[in-house]
């Protein structure tokens, strides 16, 4: 998706993962049936991606607000490419520093070939010092860790059966890994909003994830990273995202929150027009629901009155 071209949409999986910050209360008695029939309204409705978090394993003293409740992303996007033809698929985002690189070029390369090359690879830092520690990796050097495990994974993931890099923390070389990603190059979307994420997403990302930004902190954000880019003599281009408002397409007759956008369709797609014109190229959009089926509804209403306006 290269700059300049038509905005599009996608969307994180719903009952993947149940934080208390954006999980609806049906979310809590879903499941693969659910996310199924999801995923296939997706593919069926204009979605670009569908995507999926990544954590190992929840705190105690996190569980009240974060759930413990967080499929396995390569599990997850695995047995939806099996239920689509189309979207394509994202971690968003994968903490691959709490894995080697091998291990997980190795379960995302699969995923790749089994979808017929639908992978995108979002990538962040982490958040969670427990996870870490419990995996005997250095929650202080996450970054470091992966800058590292970016460029690894960059070499893994490449045309090569037997690939090669050699760095500070990992070094392997004369070690095949088959089948190979059916794409010729894996896109690897860099998450995160803080000035390191955004350098990080600047310097080694096919596109940036920006974690949480409002709108009117995205165009100093995307200026940056461009700048960045400049700089650094970076000249292909990169895809920006952005995470929109909650959404709800018609008049809801319930409470969605004062910040969800709802209405007209022409009217949020007027609304939502506004990131394209910041220089965004995908929106990540999340619909108010009280079901799967008002969900799924949603979607379609989004797919086919909304999107065909976004442009």
């Amino acid at each position: 998706m290269a700059q300049g071209s038509a905005l599009v949409y996608g969307m994180q999986l719903p009952v993947q993962s149940q934080s208390t910050i954006y999980a609806e209360p049906w979310e809590t008695g879903a499941g693969p049936a659910d996310l199924a029939e999801i995923a296939r309204v997706a593919d069926r409705t204009g979605f670009h991606y569908l995507a999926s978090c990544d954590h190992v394993a929840i705190p105690r003293r996190l569980a009240p607000a974060m759930s413990t409740v967080w499929y396995d992303p390569v599990a997850t996007l695995s047995f939806l490419a099996g239920v689509t033809e189309r979207v394509r698929l994202l971690s968003h985002v994968a903490v691959v520093g709490l894995r080697h690189p091998l291990v997980t070029a190795k379960q995302y390369a699969t995923l790749d070939h089994l979808s017929g090359g639908r992978l995108i690879l979002g990538v962040g830092a982490g958040h969670v010092p427990e996870e870490f520690e419990a995996l005997g990796v250095d929650f202080a050097g996450r970054g470091a860790v992966l800058d590292e495990a970016i460029d690894a994974l960059k070499a893994a993931l490449g045309p090569d059966e037997f690939p090669e890099h050699h760095g500070k923390l990992y070094a392997f070389e004369g070690l095949g890994q088959r089948p190979r990603p059916a794409q010729d190059r894996v896109p690897l979307w860099v998450g995160g909003s803080s000035p390191a994420a955004v350098r990080r997403a600047a310097l080694k990302g096919d596109g940036w994830l920006p974690q949480g930004d409002p709108r009117d902190r995205l165009p100093h954000q995307i200026a940056r990273l461009r700048r960045l880019r400049e700089e650094a003599g970076i000249a292909e281009p990169i895809t920006i995202g952005a995470i929109t408002e909650p959404l709800y397409v018609g008049e809801p007759g319930w409470d969605v929150g004062r910040r969800t956008l709802s209405g007209r369709p022409d009217a949020l797609a007027e609304s939502l027009r506004a990131y394209a014109a910041m220089g965004v190229h995908q929106i990540q959009v999340r619909f108010r629901s009280r079901g799967r089926t008002e969900l799924t509804d949603q979607m379609g209403a989004f797919g086919t009155e909304v999107a065909p306006h976004l442009n």
